[in-house]
This record gives C-alpha cells, structure tokens and sequence, in this order.
C-alpha cells in the first residue's frame, strides 16, 4: 500500500511541473514586475466547520467565489461542476460524480446519498437537485471538498460534499440588479441589496431572481415545448450582532424556490435529421418536473473566549417535487408515471472551535431527522421475461423438456411482448441521525503537525410500502394454439400470479447502524509557503431496506466502508502571486451497496451488499496572476475506478462484473481559463473545460453506453462605466455536440446544450 500511495504521489508531483512550467517560466521573464501588489487573495475555506485559508486546508477543495462567478457568467451548480477537476455531470444537470463516484450511488444500490450539497447550511435532498435553489446568483462562495467529509459531514458524504455560501448581510447599504438574455429565449431578471436597520446590530439582505426559458427539445405530438424553465427564487437573511452582548452573532436566513421545468432527464430523437441542433421528442404524455422548496437556518457564533467560539446551526429544508413522465419515448399512450415525493429535514449541530498557539480544533454533537414520503403511480409495460417462463415449464406442474418449453415460451412472448401494467405505490421513510465528532490540529514541532478526527454515528432507518399492481392488456388467446392451448393458458396464469405478487403490502422494517469513523495524519510545512501533508480516514454509508418492487418485499442490507489514503501538496510562489497545489488519493471500498436482479422481470431488482472496489487518481490545481490586469488558473484531475468484486445472480445465472468501472468516471479532467480586465472598463474571461470519454452505466456490457469525451470553451466580454456593466457572452463557443447518456434500442439521447449567445446588463449600487 505505501509503495502505491508513493507512486501516486509522485506522478501527482510530475503533474504539477507539468501544469505549471509555462506559467512560471512567463512569470520569470517579468520577474521584475511581479510581487506583493499581484499577489492572489487569501481564499477562507468554511466547509471544514472552522474557517482556515485554501493553503492551509489538507483536504482537496475547489473554491470559486462570487468574482469567478461575475467574470465567467456562471448561473447554476452545474456551470461550477463542469469548470472543477475530477467532479463531473451525471444525467445532465441532476447529479454529479466526484472522483467518479455519483452524488446518489454507484450501481443504484443504496438509499442515502454519498455526497451532500449544503445552501447556507442545509443539506439539500440529493434527489431534488434539479428543482431546488441551486442558482449561482448573489452567491457568495462555492466549495466542492473531494474526499469522504463522513467525518465532519456525517451521512451521505462518502464521496464528499458541495457547499454554497450566500451573500451575508452588511452594515452598509449595497445593492445591485441584472437582467439576462440569450438567443435560446432565456431571460433571467435579477436584484438583490441590503444594509443597516440599526447601526452595526441589524442588517438585512433580500435578493430575488425570475428566470424563464423555452428549453432546446420542442415536442412534435403536442406542439410545444418538451424542457421549458420558470422558476423564481426569494431569499431573505439578517444579520444581528447585538451591542448587549459582544461576541455574539446571528444569521438567519430563509429561501424559496418554486420552478416548473423538464423532467429529470429528458431526451430526444437520435433519428433525425441534425439531431442535435434540431432536437424533438414524440412523446405523447408530459416530461415534466413541478418543485417547490423551503430552506430555513439559523447560525449562531458566541466568542467564549479570545481562542474558544460557540456555535449552533439549525437548518430546516421541505422540498416538494411532482413529476410526470412517458414512459416508451413514443407518440403512442403505452406507458406513463406520476411520482410525487416531498423531503423534510430538521438538523441541530452545536460546535465548540477551538484556536490555540499549538492546538486547534473542534468538538461538536449533532442530530437530524428526515422524513420521506414517495407516491407513485404509473403504466409501465414490463418486458416479458422468456427465461423465467421457460424455467417455470420445465419445473412442475408443466415438465416440459427445455426445446418444448423453448417453444412455447417463444410463441407466449411473440403474443405478448410486454405486460401491461397499472402500478402504484406509497413509500414511507424516515432517517433519525445521533452523532459526536471531533478534529483538532497539534503542533509537535515548528514544522511539523499531528491531524486527527472522528466521528461516532447512530443512525435508525425506518421504511415503509404498499403498492398495488393490476395486468391492464389482454392475454393471447389459448384458443388459438392448438396442442399449445394448455401451456397458453397455464402461462396466462403464471403472468397473473407475477402482476399480483407485486401487489401488496410490506411490513415497517426498522433497523439501527452504529458507526465509528477515525482519521489521522501528519502535515509538514517544508517552508512558511510550501506544505506537505498525509491523511488516512475512514468513510461510512448507513445501510438500510430497499424495495423489491415485483415481489413487494423491504429487503435489509448493511454499511458500506471505505478507508482513504491522501496525500497533498501546498505551494504559494512568487510572493504570493502563484500557488500550486495537489491532492493524490487511494481508496478502497468493501460491502459495497449495488442493485441486484433476482431474475423474475425487469424489475425485480433490490440493494444486497455484493461489491468491493478500489479508485485513485489525483487533482492539481494552479492559479496566478502575473500583474494587477491578468489572472490565469488552470486544473487537471485523473480518476480510475474499478470494481474487484461485483458477483451478482440473475435467475439461475451467475454474472461476474468484476473489472467494470463506475459510471460517470472519466479518467481525466481539466480547466484552464484567463481573466484580462483593461484600466478602461473593458473586462475578457476566455475559460475552457474537458471531459474524457465515460460510461454512463456499471456492468459487463457498459461499452455499449460509452459516452464519447467533450470539450466546451466559453467566453464573455464586458464593459464597466461607473455603476453599469453590459456584457455579451457564449457558452459552448464552437458549438460541440455532445451526449449525456444514449439509449440506442429506442432511438433517443440526453444530448448537452448547444452554443448559446446572449447579453447582460447589470446595474451596482
């Protein structure tokens, strides 16, 4: 293990020579010019739970703050993973990867989530994320940790988590407003200000966007457009630092977001025509996606003492979300659903931080409660499974030997190719978490510093489900086979007792996980700008109860475990106007949570704990600013996942998926970007982003899912004249056609945004 952890580092070391040579070698040619009026600003890092600059953080993390934000025109979450090494989009802008593992899971197993995404310190529910407030205006900072955070973040941030920081409140009087537009008919209206209610004790800050797009699929059945946008966020925070008790300070804050959009996922036709400029869907029943969410938090800091602060975050988020979709992708009215799903989370975190001359640190408590309740009902035409009829023929009553009953099952499935369903289900979950957690930081020397933590997490997962299911087709008539009639209508029986073993209910299963997640480490300053550090910790998902759809069954299943191995680099040059940092990483997974097939039909899939994986890989970054008008950066990630173990059973077969990698894996990232501001108002950002090719599904037959790699080069322009700024822009300058994920038996594809032109003008005061 040293031996690997060794070599990853040292190649993660080539990289940064690599990435920053021809910027160190531009910068030594005006070195004359370059010094402490160039140098970068001190980047603060909050998603640690204590407030300690990039270069001082072992942990991998990507920040952009509200600058970044401004200069390179980014409006959502998913403009900010797109521009971050080894984090990647998923299904589009509806989840992610960080270090090629999904926000949500890695082969569908699984019911927690395995990277988190915080707004102002509430966990936003990972299966909302494209109907929640997750909009990059008045934004303050984002911070993506790389990395398992189970011991800072507890559950469902195996993988690492997003943190988003608004705008705070100030004692002066600031305002400013933006209006948006685009050739593909999108108009965002923006404003947000605030300031004192009383002197240096209460402030407030309101900020509200509407923004209003056709979407890029225009539906050829119902005449209209297949992914339109309307959403409105309002957010209102105040800020109370009161005089009668100094050292105390208030934040609270409160969101709303309603927004009418396009279904999770939505697709359009790869047989026709221009296909990705000209894109069209046929399907005859609504793809669409209605939520509604509520974020309320209240963080609280009280300096105890010159070293010691107190600190109390409550959060509350309700996010709601209806969703239709069609089912078969065609003109025809074959298959449908409605799934309705509302998330409630309280959470209270109470924190003492600690800041000494040799230690620093914090111990904290926390408890949340989730609440989950999911409606579903639908017309689903479930394939009809040929072995399992074949197997129930050759078994008693039938006794069939396998040519006939090869035969009779062929004739049933050429009758009935599918089977009809009417579903519905009503599931009920509710996840109470209890933890204590610790880090702390102490000086053994000058240079050198121990690093641990842990975390201990009671976990109680209770699940409940009733569905029912009803065969709504016509079965094929006995009649007309002959000697076959029997087995014909035998078959019809076996379907019925299929459809009818999905209709049921299952019992309340209730089970409890206990958790202790450790983590230790060294860190080394070589100089007072150059630091190396190692980190072993231990990440953590819960188990739980997954439901068996077609035999109505909850089916338990344990933690999952991973222990991580990092090592980083921290670098600043250049009196401060370079840094060059470097995270290299080995991870391994076992009891690995995956989704089975037990072979009755399509959907008799559940969770079972059948995997054990490895993944390493690493992330540089570099950012300088070789004068006062020009800032570069540049990052490369590199990511490999595969699976050691992955044995599942489907019927009576045994498939070994060994050597698979995740999905949404690409082995490598990168960002570059360069940000020119004139001394006469004129500003340019040219940034561009690549992805290398991936899989977009886990198995021995995902290459015929490969999606093929991209590159996307955006750029915008602007001009400042005393409060105004106006600014034309693109996205997807040289307008790649790319795909998200393809479904090649029907003909149908999650293709990327094309180019998209547009202005803005924006207004401070």
């Amino acid at each position: 293990m040293g031996m690997i952890v060794r070599s990853i580092l040292f190649g993660a070391t080539g990289m940064v020579a690599v990435l920053s040579a021809p910027v160190m070698a531009w910068a030594e040619v005006g070195a004359g010019e370059v010094g402490a009026p160039n140098q970068l600003e001190e980047i603060v890092v909050t998603g640690e739970k204590a407030s300690r600059s990039l270069q001082d953080t072992v942990a991998s993390v990507a920040v952009v703050g509200a600058r970044q934000i401004e200069q390179e025109n980014l409006q959502g979450l998913f403009d900010v993973v797109d521009r971050t090494a080894n984090v990647s989009q998923t299904y589009g802008p509806s989840g992610f990867t960080i270090r090629g593992i999904s926000n949500t899971n890695v082969s569908g197993g699984g019911s927690g989530g395995l990277a988190s995404v915080y707004v102002d310190g509430a966990a936003i529910p990972e299966r909302h994320l494209n109907a929640t407030p997750l909009d990059m205006w008045d934004v303050a900072q984002v911070e993506v940790l790389r990395g398992p955070q189970s011991t800072l973040q507890g559950r469902n941030a195996l993988a690492g988590a997003i943190v988003i920081r608004t705008q705070d409140p100030t004692f002066e009087w600031t305002g400013r407003a933006r209006a948006i537009v685009t050739d593909a008919d999108d108009r965002t209206f923006s404003i947000a200000g605030g300031g004192p209610i009383v002197a240096d004790q209460l402030a407030v800050r309101l900020s509200v966007e509407d923004r209003k797009a056709d979407g890029f699929i225009y539906n050829t059945t119902r005449r209209e457009n297949e992914n339109p946008l309307d959403s409105t966020t309002v957010r209102a925070k105040v800020l109370i630092t009161p005089s009668a008790l100094p050292g105390l300070r208030l934040r609270t804050v409160w969101t709303h977001d309603e927004r009418d959009g396009g279904y999770i996922f939505t697709y359009a036709r790869t047989d026709v025509p221009d296909a990705f400029d000209k894109r069209v869907s046929e399907d005859d029943s609504p793809n669409a996606s209605k939520g509604k969410t509520d974020v309320l938090g209240l963080e609280a800091d009280y300096d105890l003492s010159e070293r010691l602060t107190l600190t109390a975050v409550t959060a509350y988020t309700r996010s709601k979300t209806l969703q239709s979709y069609d089912g078969d992708g065609t003109a025809l009215n074959l298959s449908y659903g409605v799934q309705d799903e509302l998330d409630r989370t309280i959470s209270q975190e109470v924190r003492l931080n600690y800041d000494g001359a040799r230690l620093s640190g914090l111990l904290g408590g926390y408890f949340a409660r989730r609440e989950r309740d999911y409606t579903l009902a639908s017309r689903t035409n479930v394939p009809t499974p040929a072995s399992t009829l074949i197997g129930v023929l050759t078994g008693p009553p039938f006794g069939l030997d396998a040519a006939t009953a090869q035969l009779a099952a062929g004739l049933y499935v050429q009758a009935l190719p599918v089977i009809p369903v009417d579903y519905a289900a009503v599931t009920g979950e509710t996840v109470t978490t209890a933890a204590l957690f610790g880090d702390m930081r102490f000086q053994l020397t000058d240079r050198l510093s121990l690093l641990a933590g842990f975390r201990y997490d009671r976990e109680t997962n209770d699940q409940a489900n009733v569905q029912t299911a009803d065969f709504v087709g016509a079965y094929p008539d006995p009649a007309l086979y002959g000697a076959f009639a029997p087995v014909i209508g035998g078959l019809n029986q076996v379907v019925g007792l299929f459809v009818a073993q999905a209709s049921a209910s299952a019992p309340p299963a209730k089970r409890t996980f206990e958790a202790f997640l450790p983590k230790a480490g060294l860190k080394y300053d070589v100089t007072d700008d150059v630091a190396l550090s190692v980190v072993v910790q231990r990440g953590y998902r819960s188990g739980g109860s997954s439901i068996n759809i077609a035999r109505s069954t909850v089916v338990a299943y344990d933690p999952e475990y991973t222990w991580n191995y990092e090592a980083a680099l921290r670098s600043a040059w250049l009196d401060g106007a370079l840094t060059v940092n470097a995270n290299a990483y080995y991870v391994t997974w076992r009891d690995q949570q995956v989704s089975v097939n037990l072979g009755l039909n399509l959907y008799d899939y559940q969770t079972a704990n059948a995997g054990r994986s490895h993944l390493y890989g690493f992330e540089v970054e570099a950012r300088h600013r070789p004068s006062s008008n020009l800032e570069v950066y540049a990052s490369l990630g590199h990511s490999r996942t595969e699976f050691d173990e992955f044995q599942v059973a489907v019927g009576t077969t045994d498939i070994d998926l060994t050597g698979s990698e995740f999905a949404y894996a690409p082995h490598w990232t990168w960002a570059v970007g360069a940000n020119y501001r004139w001394d006469n108002g004129f500003a340019v950002n040219v940034n561009a982003n690549r992805r290398s090719a991936a899989f977009g599904a886990t198995g021995v037959n995902q290459a015929i899912y490969a999606i093929k790699g991209r590159t996307l080069v955006n750029a915008r322009v602007s001009y400042a004249h005393g409060p105004w700024e106006a600014a034309v822009f693109a996205r997807n300058l040289f307008d790649q056609a790319y795909t998200q994920y393809q479904i090649t038996s029907t003909q149908r594809a999650l293709f990327g945004d094309p180019r998209v032109i547009g202005a803005s003008l924006e207004a401070r005061w």
